[in-house]
Parts: C-alpha cells; structure tokens; sequence
C-alpha cells in the first residue's frame, strides 16, 4: 500500500471520528452517528469524484464503507470517556484535512494532468466533508473561525504538485505535502494564526437598504 493510499484511508478515518464526535455532541443515536461520520469522511471525495468525472471512490471501494461503519461503533461507545470532545474533533479534522488535500490534490493531477485544477480538487477534497458535517449538526462551520483552515489545504495541495511536477517521487512529495497542511492547520489551532481580515465596514442588513 503506497502512501498516497494510506492518507487516504487514514483522511476517511479520522473525518468519520469528527463526524461521529459531532453526532456525540448533539446525542444522537447510532444512525444518525452513521449518517454525520459518513457525510463527513465521503463527502470530500464524492464532489471531488463528481467534478472529475471518475468513479466514487467509495462506489468503486467499498473498504471505505467499513472503514466509516467501525470508526462510528468505536466512537459511539467511546465518546464517553472523552474530557474535550470539540476539541479532539477540531485536531482529528486537521489531520484529515491534511490527507485529503494531499490525497484530492494526486486524484486530480492523474485525472486532468492539469496543476491548477489539482490544487482546487485537494482544496475541495479537504474541506468539503467538514463543512458538510458542521452544516448537517448545526455546529459553527469551520470556515467561520478565524484560524486558517483552507489555507492550510492550498498549501498541502500545491506543494503536493509542485513536487510531483519537479519529480519527487510521490511517496516523498504526499508524505512533505501532508506535513505541511498539518504544520499550519495545527499552528493555527495552537497558537491561533490567521490571515489578516477584511478591514471595511461591514454588509448592511437587508431591512436597512431603501
């Protein structure tokens, strides 16, 4: 198993943990754990897929299936025990969106051989299933908080295909790629980096405007 392959299955774990987490926080029962951990981990990779015009992935693998069905029962029993449960969902999704920006990013330079259109795919891969999760449990989305989140993806995608177009063999470049996304998407949750924001006033409400 290259390690391309490994990010991927590990991005579908831990995405399905947050999913999980969420249907914790809310007290669902195990269909609905199912249901969040599910959008979560495939939803990245189906609008990905769709968009390339490829095979679903987890269509063409049913592993992936598995995958989410094991991760919900362990989190279903063992959420409990958890002292932060925001907290270890906000560090899983990190890590998953490390994974999949990397992952999103290889599907898409193989599919169209085109650099642009691979970094948007390892963007979307990333961050897709995470806002689709946080929009399905009613949590504040991870778009809205002020740390770095799809910043995080672009760099992880592009320096995944700046590096496979120099040559790097794909192992190095996915394994450099990941790094990178968790490095920053990590500092900002630690240490709270950002990028500087609009600075206008902002929009008016639409009972303001005559």
């Amino acid at each position: 198993m290259n390690p391309i392959q490994v990010l991927d299955y590990a991005g579908v774990a831990v995405f399905a943990a947050t999913g999980a987490l969420a249907a914790s926080r809310k007290q669902l029962d195990i269909i609905g754990f199912l249901f969040l951990a599910s959008a979560a981990a495939l939803g990245g990779g189906t609008f990905r897929d769709l968009i390339l015009g490829v095979p679903v992935f987890w269509v063409a693998n049913t592993d992936y299936i598995w995958i989410c069905l094991v991760v919900t029962v362990a989190v279903f029993f063992g959420a409990p025990s958890m002292e932060s449960r925001y907290k270890a969902l906000l560090w899983l999704d990190a890590v998953g969106l490390a994974a999949f920006a990397v992952m999103g990013a290889a599907k898409g330079l193989t599919a169209t051989g085109s650099a642009p259109v691979a970094v948007v795919t390892g963007m979307l891969t990333a961050a897709f299933g995470g806002v689709l999760r946080d929009v399905l449990a009613n949590e504040p989305s991870v778009l809205l908080r002020r740390e770095i989140y799809v910043s995080a993806a672009l760099a992880g995608a592009a320096t995944y295909v700046v590096l496979a177009i120099a040559g790097v063999p794909a192992p190095a470049s996915a394994l450099a790629a990941f790094a990178v996304a968790l490095f920053i998407r990590g500092g900002a949750l630690r240490f709270g980096w950002s990028l500087p924001t609009y600075g206008s006033r902002p929009g008016r409400k639409p009972e303001d405007i005559s």
